[in-house]
């Protein structure tokens, strides 16, 4: 019988640390983001260090839904390849000796070979839920735990293990407790798995493979092959993607990525050119899709360098709607779209749709990955670049 091992990643730990100050000489050279914290009234700001190898892997988990699960062979690749760069370097020396190592850690990404239990498959590919992994070494109890957090009105699953350190990176652990923690019950209701009678299927380890001398990134290799990526320090870009993911608090997470990328009030952003997948607006969309596709509420953005833009919607299988105009900038990232041609398009036929929309897009924010603009209607978008 499989057993429930899931990854690790913390929402309880602090929303951001302090640079690291027991770097060795031969450490990773750091990179410095600066971040306010959002729990802090005053002008304080901390520091967050990550290196370039980490904000490489970092990067290549945007867009990637489901902690894994929807990735393509190339974002799969590209993971992959960041990883074994990390695993090559030389991060914290026998990181289950380190007090860094213990805490709370949040799952964001792990790979899901056909031997990962029923409850990795059920919860961990899902991403409402967020996945994390308690690891306390240093106490008469040591433990490592697996928690699935539902919402903070719905309550969480926790799987515990007795651990054990068996060198400088292998933990050691055997299951032997778990139950759901509902916010609408007073009591605890059992997971229904008899630890006791399971024997060896009960035991595991996991191989600490990278650590950042920082201890704000893990990679942690398991006994049933699954590798895991996990983080302590959660990056304002990904905590609002986490939003968007969960449906929670997606505005507020916006607010505050705008607020610690303060200089984006006097940057002059570009439409950059490529496929924009539109993953959030503040808007709900209406009972019309076209109208939902006009304005677009749905569907992907495909900029071209020649001033033209295109609004794509897969309708059904086979059938899409395609809106097409042009984009010229109106002033410090501001642009005026006038979108002139539509059409619904099945295979290589095509049905003319008349429509004629003008909208002015603010760019808020824009990165090679990730966009943030106000649209038709003063409405918030979110956008992420697929291609």
């Amino acid at each position: 019988m499989a057993l429930p091992y899931l990854c690790p990643c913390p929402s309880s730990s602090p929303r951001f640390c302090l640079l690291n100050t027991n770097q060795t000489p031969n450490s990773p050279k750091l990179r410095r983001v600066n971040c306010s914290s959002s729990s802090i009234t005053t002008d304080q700001t901390q520091q967050i260090s990550f290196s370039d190898a980490e904000l490489k892997l970092i990067d290549a988990l945007i867009g990637i839904q489901g902690r894994g699960r929807s990735a393509s062979p190339q974002q799969l690749s590209d993971v992959e390849s960041a990883v074994k760069v990390l695993e090559g370097l030389e991060g914290l020396k026998n990181p289950t000796d380190s007090g860094l190592v213990e805490g709370r850690w949040r799952l964001t990404f792990t790979t899901r070979p056909g031997t990962a239990s029923p409850i990795q498959r059920t919860f961990v590919g899902v991403d409402v839920f967020t996945v994390f992994q308690d690891i306390y070494l240093r106490t008469n109890d040591p433990r490592v735990s697996n928690i699935v957090k539902f919402s903070d009105i719905v309550g969480e699953l926790k799987v515990e293990a007795v651990a054990s350190i068996k060198d400088g990176k292998r933990i050691l652990f055997r299951f032997d407790r778990a139950a759901f923690s509902f916010k609408f019950l007073p009591f605890k209701v059992p997971y229904p798995v008899p630890f006791r009678l399971l024997g060896d299927e009960a035991k595991g380890w996991l191989d600490t493979t990278y650590l950042s001398p920082s201890g704000n990134l893990r990679i942690s290799r398991g006994n049933k092959g699954t590798t895991f990526v996990l983080q302590k320090v959660i990056l304002p870009r990904q905590k609002l993607l986490a939003a968007i993911a969960e449906g929670n608090g997606v505005t507020e997470a916006i607010n505050e990525f705008l607020s610690l990328n303060s200089d984006s009030e006097n940057n002059d952003y570009e439409l950059l050119e490529g496929d924009w997948e539109m993953i959030w607006s503040s808007q709900v969309e209406t009972d019309s899709w076209i109208e939902n596709a006009a304005n677009g509420l749905m569907g992907k953005q495909i900029v071209k360098k020649d001033g033209r833009m295109k609004f794509e919607v897969n309708i059904v299988p086979a059938f899409r709607f395609s809106m097409s105009g042009k984009f010229m900038k109106s002033g410090s990232s501001r642009y005026d779209l006038k979108m002139d041609d539509g059409a619904i398009i099945g295979g290589p036929f095509g049905y003319p749709v008349e429509m004629e929309k003008t909208i002015n897009l603010h760019i808020m924010y824009t990165d090679e990955k990730m966009r943030i603009s106000r649209g038709y209607e003063n409405i918030l978008f979110v956008h992420l670049r697929t291609a």
